[in-house]
Formats: structure tokens, C-alpha cells, sequence
């Protein structure tokens, strides 16, 4: 597809997610803008009326909550920035919903944690809840639930949660906005800084320097990278731009960088949960003939080539797969408990007991990330 038919799609689609940065909603002095959250919604209410579901993924709530509680510096310890959080998703959730009203229209907030995505009936439940939403006229307002969010129970950035969301109720499109209007091909404010259009696969990538601002630049471009990639790993094409052109973005599309799926390499949404968002309960590791076997696709994992187990989990549980050098193969739902599988490890299936005759993990149910983009 070229860019601009992807660009025409994007234009048209049907069901998107709109993922906006801290610095997309906030003034000079850090504070919450009433006055970009209009501008915002004025552009979505735009795009609604063109017949799009749209579902807003939104950072802010810390710094929606330092002025009310009187801080004048962006917390770093866990306890101040989860209070600010607690009071500052309320003040957020007022800014959208007033700037909605003014359209009649209602909004529904979603507070979402690692936690969830990582269990498959909770990642349900939120799905279920956003498609109501959705189907009943309000707009979903999502965002990581700070308040009870620790380091382990993080999604790491609103960027990833978006791709996740996005996966999740089967999108048409990602639309990501924050303070900078593309990728370019080194941090933007070097002389002769080239914006990248289109993005196909990681090899686009090659030759994009690091800038100040992390791997790719200002303004957190390697978390947005890595979650447009992401989201078309799950099937979902992005486009990335700046809030300033968020006209542009919803409108015709013709803005930024378009990030392509790959249909050829497009993970099913369990394959794309197991990977990306499961919580893993064990770690399986392989020789490397299995390794082998299970990269190829469409083979299941035999008991004979696994040479180590750890962890307590149960039959139907998500374990990590590993090589013989610790490497990250891949993910899968274990067809047995640790103390079951433990006696069965190295062994031919015609030398293990009728009932455990079965895959340990089989193909169906075994992800592997040998062809991530």
C-alpha cells in the first residue's frame, strides 16, 4: 500500500484511538489548559460527526493534581505522584468533561494498570466497557491508573497503553499527538533534520540517530516508535504528528508519519495479548533444536525439548520461553503445572504417560517474537 492510500484510510476509518502527551494539555507554568482541551475536542467532535468512534487515551492526571495539592515540582517519589494522581484524575476528567458538554456529549472514564491488560478476562472487562461506552454515544477517556499503579504493575508509558488499547477493541487506526510533528531521521532541532513519511518495517528505521531527547529524538520519540510498532504488529496502522496539527491528523491525515502494518506478519488478538500484555506466571527454557522448531511457526512445544522450568504456575497459565542463552524466544499458554511438567522434561512423547501425550504448549497457543517488524 503507498502512503497515501494508508493516509486515505486513516482518513476514513471508523473506530480510532487518539493518544495525547502531558505537554498536549498543559501551559507554560505545567498546569492543566482548559483552553488546548477545547481546541482538542472541537477537532474529535469533528471527526465524530464524520461518523468515527473516537476513544481518547490521556496523560495529565499528575500534573492536573500539582496545583490543587500546591506542588510546584513534578513529584518523584512513588507516594506524592500516586496522590497527585488521585486528585488530579478527577480535575482531568472535569477538564474533558466540561469541554465535551459544550456538544452534549458525555464522557467515561477508564482507569487501566498493567494488571488488567495482564489478565484475559479483565482485559475483556475493559473491553466490553469501552465498546459500551463507544456504542452508547460517550467518548472513553483512558488512562493508566496512577493511584495504584507501582513499577511492576505499569504499562511504562500512555504511548504503549495506547497501542495496547487500540489492539485491544480492534481499531482502525492510532492517532498519536504530542510536541513534536513526525519522525525525523535525527533529533528535529539539528540543521537538516529530514522527516521520515512512512514507516514499512524496522529496517525504515535504520540510520535514525539518537537525539537528547532519547533514542529517536525530543519529545519521547522512542516510546512512540516503539508503540506504533506495536499497534501494527496487532494489525493497527498509526499515524504520528504533532497536537498542534490535530486538524490535519483527523482530518485528511496528510501529516506526520504513517507507520504501515505488515498483514503477512499480523499476530491474532490472543497471539498479540500472550506477547505484549499477559502477565507471565513461569519461564520455560529450550534446547536449541526446539528453538528451532517453534521459530518456524506452526509447531507445537514437545516436553523433549525443554531442558528447565521455574516458577509455580498452573495448567492454562502464560509462561516466557527461553533459549539455551537466555534469549527471549517467545510466550504460550503451558498445557501443565510446574510439578507435572518438571517429570517430563527431555522426554519423547512415546515415554511419557498416555495423559501427557499432549503439547506442552501447542502451536495455536505458542507466540514467538522471531518476526517482530
Amino acid at each position: 500500500m503507498e502512503s497515501a492510500d494508508l493516509r486515505a484510510q486513516i482518513a476514513g476509518a471508523r473506530r480510532i484511538v487518539v493518544k495525547l502527551g502531558t505537554s498536549s494539555l498543559v501551559d507554560a507554568a505545567g498546569a492543566v489548559s482548559q483552553a488546548k482541551i477545547d481546541r482538542i475536542v472541537d477537532a474529535i467532535e469533528a471527526r465524530i460527526a464524520r461518523g468515527t468512534d473516537v476513544i481518547v487515551v490521556s496523560s495529565g492526571a499528575i500534573a492536573a493534581g500539582m496545583g490543587p495539592l500546591g506542588l510546584r515540582t513534578r513529584p518523584q517519589d512513588l507516594a506524592t505522584k500516586q496522590a497527585a494522581a488521585a486528585v488530579g484524575q478527577i480535575h482531568l476528567a472535569q477538564s474533558w468533561g466540561r469541554s465535551f458538554a459544550r456538544y452534549g456529549r458525555t464522557i467515561g472514564q477508564v482507569l487501566l494498570t498493567q494488571a488488567d491488560a495482564g489478565v484475559r478476562e479483565r482485559a475483556r472487562n475493559a473491553q466490553r466497557t469501552i465498546d459500551r461506552l463507544r456504542q452508547i454515544g460517550a467518548v472513553p477517556i483512558v488512562n493508566e491508573n496512577d493511584t495504584v499503579a507501582t513499577s511492576e504493575m505499569r504499562f511504562g508509558d500512555n504511548d504503549r497503553l495506547s497501542a495496547i488499547v487500540a489492539t485491544l477493541i480492534s481499531a482502525d487506526a492510532l492517532v498519536l499527538l504530542s510536541d513534536v510533528d513526525g519522525l525525523y531521521d535525527r533529533n528535529p532541532s539539528h540543521e537538516g533534520a529530514m522527516l521520515i513519511d512512512e514507516v514499512r518495517s524496522g529496517s525504515d528505521l535504520d540510520g535514525v540517530q539518537a537525539g537528547d531527547g532519547g533514542l529517536f529524538g525530543t519529545g519521547g520519540m522512542a516510546a512512540k516508535v516503539s508503540a506504533a510498532r506495536l499497534a501494527t504488529r496487532g494489525g493497527v496502522p498509526v499515524l504520528l504528528t504533532a497536537t498542534e496539527r490535530i486538524e490535519e491528523a483527523l482530518g485528511d491525515a496528510q501529516v506526520g508519519t504513517v507507520f504501515h502494518t505488515r498483514p503477512d506478519r499480523k499476530l491474532n488478538a490472543w497471539k498479540f495479548w500472550a506477547l505484549y500484555a499477559a502477565d507471565a506466571e513461569g519461564v520455560l527454557r529450550l534446547d536449541a533444536g526446539a528453538v528451532k522448531a517453534v521459530t518456524r511457526g506452526g509447531t507445537s512445544l514437545l516436553a523433549v525439548g525443554i531442558t528447565g522450568i521455574e516458577g509455580d504456575f498452573h495448567a492454562g497459565d502464560i509462561v516466557e520461553i527461553l533459549g539455551p542463552d537466555s534469549e527471549v524466544i517467545g510466550r504460550g499458554e503451558v498445557a501443565y503445572n510446574a510439578r507435572e511438567l518438571a517429570s517430563m522434561l527431555g522426554k519423547h512423547t512415546d515415554e511419557l504417560d498416555a495423559q501427557q501425550r499432549r503439547p506442552v504448549v501447542h502451536a495455536d497457543y505458542l507466540s514467538n517474537y522471531a518476526s517482530r517488524l
